[in-house]
């Protein structure tokens, strides 16, 4: 069992790009989504296909269970979706010792950009870079679970 502890913030503008790599496309979608806890399959780069389920334990830390899987069962369960499958490129950007993940959504979720950083500890403070806006950490609107299925949050939200 792994921990995923991250912090999660809305970006202010475009001056993450410079710094970022080339992206990764990525499609998702929600077999099982509840309050607390969700299963989700992902296809990256159109190439590797992973199963995870989350099971939140705070609003910073969640229990995460990742698996490989075929890529044609992973588009098998795509049909099978509830809510949409989330359209997304992911940027990474490391910056003082953390992997900053920037989301740019497409499609439905056109808009949106998010990034996280994922941490060691609830007690690390990643540097927070210039571009970033408004933290959403622990603000269930802004999960990919409830995007899935309830689309873009209002901003003020």
């Amino acid at each position: 069992m792994a921990k995923e502890i991250e912090r999660k913030f809305l970006v202010s503008n475009d001056r993450w790009r410079r710094q970022a790599d080339g992206g990764t496309s990525m499609k998702q979608a929600y077999i099982v989504a509840m309050d607390d806890r969700s299963v989700r399959v992902r296809i990256s780069g159109g190439k590797r296909a992973q199963l995870t389920t989350k099971i939140s334990k705070t609003k910073l830390i969640r229990e995460e269970f990742e698996y490989d899987i075929p890529l044609d069962d992973a588009e098998d369960m795509m049909r099978q979706a509830i809510g949409i499958v989330i359209e997304k490129t992911r940027y990474r950007i490391p910056t003082a010792g953390f992997i900053w993940e920037i989301d740019v959504y497409h499609g439905d979720l056109s808009g949106l950009i998010v990034a996280e950083v994922e941490m060691n500890s609830e007690n690390d403070r990643p540097l927070i870079p210039d571009w970033i806006g408004r933290e959403v950490t622990g603000n269930y609107r802004y999960s990919n679970h409830y995007l899935a299925l309830e689309g873009l949050p209002q901003m003020s939200a």
